[in-house]
This record gives structure tokens, sequence and C-alpha cells, in this order.
């Protein structure tokens, strides 16, 4: 592969004009393509098989004169302090104001509180029900300016009103500030880390190029693949942190290259042949991590793990053809300003040159630091990682509704309002289905069904039951006692279906419960349940990949537990803040509640691409030094002298990024950005940089062990560049040439 990359590398070099002029073309054709695409759909969560889905399903079949999860609005009414809302003024403003809205454009009907009793037993509090023909995402402006038109009405009758549902549901936008804090703190990282204002640029130029085109081209194929905007989202942010990341990679090996002597064609062959194998090493670990996705069976996931596996592959590509093409554009100005000046040596390398001090650089300081204490940095850094995922045993999945909305926004107010009016569980009703033979008495069947509900410990109240046309199949809805992300909610969803399996057995009627409520319990349960077995499917692909790269038993096995140490603390900090509370208020989290349930197999695919990110990085160039003949301490030395700084960059820049979305307003993309920043600080600082070197000294020569027969089954892919050193000699002022020309496997000594 280092040989075929390598090629690649300097073809771009050589054919810069023409590269560019490619990579700007389509550049082109994605903008547009987004442009002039028509918006896509936000779509409600699903998942095909569990009940719920199929209750939802037979709504839309047997009741097809409505949509089963279409638009509703919640206009809540509340009184003035010491009035009624039954009050005969109040009772005008309110009637008056429905009367509006009922009969208008998307509106299939209004309910009138005081005709349906939905009036608070204190008379202070009332809503009314409006539902629309079309979903959230099918409303029109003027329908929803409507809407809102009508609560003002009321409020200047005096009442307070406030506006529930998800008839007022916005798509996430993008461009807020803290987005463009991350960016900014990424620029500012790269400047220091490469001392070169056009270096630094190259990488964000090139991490731009590869979002613009992702995020164009989710746009664009929106509305023919049903993408949502937290795809858009996703594929943004993962494909602008590792963007930056492969770009930086190749680019430090491009000046490490330089600095050794080579002509500028030939660096930019020899990073993109070794820095580049690492980085499409580790952008097919992301790449099959988030496809993997699609095995859970939840077609959002799947629509999200598309969007960021299609990212990163941007990523990849941009990084082996348009980053050595602009090495060929900018020529010495992508080395060090320090460099530039002082007119050093090309074949001097800057890594081995003393600080000022005359000392190491941090990085061979600190490898050196643990190559002398291995076992008890080793056991502090375990233990630490321990105590941050101890939160993560009381973690709880579920789906945030209006309750996790900021106390500013109308939809959790009126969330407020129900449930200090009716209870907490007004807010999360759950829908009965009654699907009858045609043998079945309707109203016998329905009346046991009613009867049995209401049996149940933890039901407030069952409304009657509605019939179809054909009489075979009836709905009613069951109110519980406790709020809907409340774990006794959950416990009375699975008491209500197992207490009607014996009028199932009875009647022959099957008995479904659904509602938004029970579709998130169902799902949240379903993403428990596929959570060990994806991770186990996850850590195997990390053995395998490693075993295959590394050509060594021991260090897959130390990268795969350290990646299980990285996602245990990552899940610890999502407990500690989202159900907790520990600094929400600090990241802008009102309410704390359930982890989204999404939110861990997710960060666990994304975290595991990632975690192989800086494996592969720092790795490569011990496994490189070590082939050559290096003693397995110094190998480790030479990683972090090589990569060490490189590493801590790319680790910082991803933070950044990944922490500069936690400022957005939707819940999902909080907790992404939470889990994903804490997820890579844990794993490259204290996984790659304390664990990874500590194990390396413990084990010795055994780290790089592979038995006979795995040696001759394993491809070798060569990521360390050994045939491209054996076919590509190294120049004679290469201060690392004698160690190169020793056989692999022989050590210095």
């Amino acid at each position: 592969m280092a040989t075929f990359l390598y090629r690649i590398g300097r073809w771009a070099f050589r054919q810069r004009r023409l590269v560019g002029g490619l990579w700007l073309g389509v550049l082109v054709l994605a903008v547009v393509g987004a442009a002039v695409a028509p918006a896509g759909e936000e779509e409600d969560l699903s998942m095909p098989g569990t009940e719920s889905q199929k209750a939802f399903d037979l709504l839309d079949e047997r009741f097809p004169q409505s949509n089963s999860q279409g638009a509703e609005a919640r206009l809540v009414f509340q009184a003035p302090d010491g009035q009624r809302v039954t009050a005969r003024e109040h009772k005008a403003a309110v009637e008056d104001t429905l009367g509006s809205l009922d009969g208008g454009d998307q509106v299939a009907s209004t309910t009138d509180p005081y005709e349906t009793g939905a009036v608070s037993e204190d008379g202070t509090i009332a809503y009314s029900t409006v539902t629309y023909t079309a979903e959230a995402v099918d409303l029109t402006g003027a329908t929803k300016s409507a809407l809102e038109n009508a609560a003002s009405q009321v409020r200047d009758a005096g009442l307070t009103v406030e506006i529930g549902g998800s008839a007022l549901d916005a798509e996430e936008e993008l461009g807020g500030t803290t987005e463009l804090i991350g960016v900014a703190v990424a620029a500012v990282v790269l400047v220091l880390a490469l001392g070169s204002l056009v270096a630094a640029g190259l990488s964000l130029l090139t991490a731009f190029v590869g979002v613009a085109v992702a995020f164009g081209l989710v746009s664009a194929l929106a509305v023919p693949l049903g993408l949502t905007s937290t795809v858009a989202i996703l594929a943004l942010m993962l494909g602008l942190a590792v963007g930056i990341d492969y770009a930086l990679f190749i680019t430090s090996r491009f000046r490490d290259e330089r600095a050794q002597g080579r002509e500028p064609e030939e660096a930019a062959g020899r990073a993109v042949g070794t820095a580049g194998s690492a980085v499409v090493f580790a952008g097919a670990t992301v790449f099959i991590a988030l496809v993997g996705l699609g095995v859970v069976g939840i077609p959002e996931l799947t629509k999200m793990g598309m969007g960021g596996a299609g990212a990163v592959a941007l990523a990849v590509l941009v990084a082996l053809t348009l980053v050595p093409a602009l090495f060929g554009f900018f020529g010495r100005r992508v080395l060090s300003r320090a460099v530039r000046k002082a007119g050093r040596p090309e074949n001097e390398h800057p890594h081995r040159v003393p600080t000022a001090a005359g000392r190491a650089g941090l990085g061979t300081r600190w490898a050196r630091f643990v190559l002398r204490r291995p076992a008890a940095v080793l056991v502090a850094s375990v233990l630490g990682l321990g105590a941050v995922a101890l939160p993560a045993l009381s973690l709880e999945l579920g789906l945030p509704g209006d309750e996790s909305k900021s106390v500013q926004t109308t939809q959790r107010r009126a969330y407020d309002l129900l449930s200090e009016g009716f209870g907490p569980g007004f807010n999360g009703p759950l829908t009965v289905v009654v699907d009858m033979p045609d043998s079945a008495d309707a109203r016998a069947t329905t009346d046991r069904v009613v009867e049995t509900v209401r049996g149940v410990d933890g039901v407030a109240s069952v409304g009657e039951p509605v019939l179809n046309r054909t009489k075979d199949t009836a709905v009613l809805t069951a109110v519980p006692r406790t709020a809907p992300n409340s774990g006794e909610t959950k416990d009375l969803v699975h008491a209500i279906r197992g207490a009607v399996s014996d009028v199932e057995a009875d009647t022959g009627a099957a008995v479904l419960v659904t509602g938004t409520t029970a579709m998130n319990i169902d799902i949240s349960e379903a993403m428990s349940d596929a959570l060990i077995p994806y991770l186990a499917v996850v850590i195997g692909l990390a053995v395998l990949l490693l075993t295959v790269v590394f050509r060594s038993v021991l260090v897959p096995v130390k990268a795969a537990l350290g990646f299980l140490l990285s996602v245990g603390a990552a899940f610890g900090v999502l407990v500690a803040v989202f159900q907790w509370g520990w600094a929400a208020g600090l990241l802008g989290i009102e309410q704390t509640g359930p982890v989204m349930s999404l939110m861990p197999i997710l960060i666990i695919g994304i975290v595991f691409g990632l975690a192989m990110d800086y494996e592969v990085f720092l790795l490569a160039r011990m496994r490189e030094a070590y082939a050559h003949g290096a003693s397995p301490g110094e190998a480790v030395v030479s990683g972090f002298r090589h990569s060490g700084r490189v590493v801590a960059a790319a680790a910082i820049i991803m933070i950044s990024v990944f922490a500069g979305f936690v400022g957005m307003s939707s819940p999902t993309i909080q907790t992404m950005g939470v889990g994903l920043a804490a997820a890579v600080a844990f794993d490259a600082f204290v996984v790659r940089m304390a664990i990874v070197p500590a194990v390396l000294a413990l084990l010795g020569h055994r780290a790089w062990w592979l038995p006979r027969i795995l040696n001759r089954v394993l491809p070798n892919v060569d990521i360390e560049g050994e045939k491209l050193s054996r076919h590509v000699p190294a120049p004679a002022t290469d201060p690392d040439a004698a160690v190169r020309r020793l056989p692999v496997g022989r050590q210095q000594h």
C-alpha cells in the first residue's frame, strides 16, 4: 500500500493544477446541487418491528383519513391569579380563538376544552388540541403563523397561553457562535503546532473543501434518501474534525521528509506513502464502524452512520490528493517560519534539534518518564479512567421531549403548565390500539380492554374508545400517573402489555400499546439490547484490523481494552452531566434526564474510529522504528518524538470542534458534542499518551510478537513503509539512514 500511495502523492504533486481543478469542480457541483435541491424533511424516529411501530402502521391503515404521526399542537390556557379560565370573558376569548383556527389550511380539527372537559380541577388551566393533516415538517409558514397569531389573540384578552406539541418544532440550524469558536481554537492550535500560517491554512482549507462537498451532497440527496438535518450536522462535525487531523498528519510528515533533505516531490510522495497509509486505515476504521450502525435497525441511525461515513471517506480522498497538490503550490512556505528564517539545512531533522535549554522535546521527555515508571503510570491512568467511568453504571436511556427544552421556549412552558394542571403523566399519554377479528363483538371487546387497562396500577385515566368505520379497530388513550421519561412509566407500558394478554387469548383480538412515549421506550430498550453485540463487533474489528496493520497480537488487544476505558469514561461523563446535572448549567443544559438512547451506540461507532486514528498514527512511527532495528524502548521514544506533538495537536483540534457543537439547542447534538469531546480527550491524552507507552514498556519485545502461522496468513500492508524505503533509498544525509538499512527485526544496541 505504501508504494501505491507514494505514487499517488507524487502524481498529485506533479499534476497539482489538474487535481486542484478537479476538486474545485466537485466543490462547485456539490454547492450548486445543494442550492437547487429542495429542503429535506425531518422524520419521526421509528424502529420497524417494535410493537409501537406496528401499532402506528395499523392506525395509518385502518384510519386512512387521519395521520397517526401527524403534527399536533396544544394550546394551553392559564387564567390570571385568583381567576378561573371558565369565567365568561375568558371562555369567550378562548372559543373565539379556536373558531379562527377551525377549518384553517392544513387543520384537521380543534377541540373545545369546555366541551371535552379539558379543564383542571381548580379551573385555572385548560387546553385545546389542534390536529393537522400534515406532519410537522410539512406545515407551511402560514399555518404556523396562524397558530401563533391565535395565541397572541388570547394573550391580549389577559390569559397566559403557551403552545406545546410538535407543530412548532424547528429544524436545527448551523452557524452558532460556539461552532465558530471551536474552529477558531483549531486554527490557533494548527498555527502553534506547525509554526506556519500557510501550513495551518492548508490543513483548514482542505478540511473545509471535504466538509463543503460532504455537506453539499447530503443536502442535495436529502429528499431522495430521506436525510435529516441531524445527518448533515454529523457529517459536518466528523468531516471537519477528521479532515483537519488527516491533513495535519500528512503535512507534518511532509515537513519531516523535507527536513531530511528530500526534494519536494519526493517528500510529498513519501508523506502520502507513510502517513497516508495510516490515514487510509484510520479512515477505514471510522467508515466501517459508522456503516455498521445500520445493523441496529433504526433508519435514522443508519442514515446518520452513512452520512458520517461518507464525510470521512471524502476527508481521506482530500488528504491523499489535494493536500500533496497544495504542497506543490505553496512550496517552502509549508515549512515553519523558524526553519525558513534560520536557513536551517534541510538535512537537519527538526525533531533532533535540542531546545533552547539544551533539552529534548516535551514528547521525548514524557516518553522517557513513562519508560522509567511504566507500572505507576499504568495503574494511575487505569484507576483514574475507572473512577470517571463509575457513573456509567447508572446509565438510563430515553428520548428527549418538550421537558428537555429550554424554559425560554413556549413548548417547555406548555409542558410545565400541563403537568401542573393535569399531572405529569398527561404529557406522555399512551395509545392503545385494539385490532379485532371479524367475528368479535366490537363493543364487548373494547369494553373489556378499557376495564383491563383501567385496572392496571399507575393508570390515571382511560378515555372512551373510538372505532373505525368497519368496526374492526378501536383506539383509546391511557394517561399514566408519572412523567414520560420516568422508570415508572416504562414499567407501566410493560404492565399494560402483560395485562391485556388474557383479553387477547379470550377474544382473538390484538392489543397494541403505542404513542410517542411507548415508541421512545421501545427504541431505548432496543438500543440497550443492541449495545453489547455492537460493542463486541467493534472490538473484534479493532483487534483484526490492528493485527493486520501492526503484525502483532498484544498491541491490538491493548488497543481494544484502552478503547473500552475511553468509552466507559465518556459514558460516565454523559451520566454525570445529563442525568445528574453536574456542570449542566455551564454547558447550557437546563433539564436533566435520561441519556439519549441513540448516543451510546453512536458514540461507540464514532469513538472507535477516532481511537484507532490515534493508535495508528502514534504506533505507526513506533512500529517503523522497531521494524528498522530500534529497541522497544527506543521505538516508543521515536514514536513520541515524531508523532506525539502532532497527535496532541490533532486531539485538541478534534475536541474543540466537537465541543463547539455543545452550544446548539438540539439535545441530540448537545449530547453528541459532550460525549465525543470527552471520549477523544480521554483516549488521546490518557489511553494513547500514558497507557500505551506504559504497556509497551512492560511488554518489551513481546508487544510486537506474531505467531508464525499468522505471519504467513495475514497480508503485509506495510504501513511503516518498509518496501518504500527499500525501493526509494534514503538520501546519504539522512541521519536515520543507518538504522533504516538494518534488516527488519534486528535490534540496535
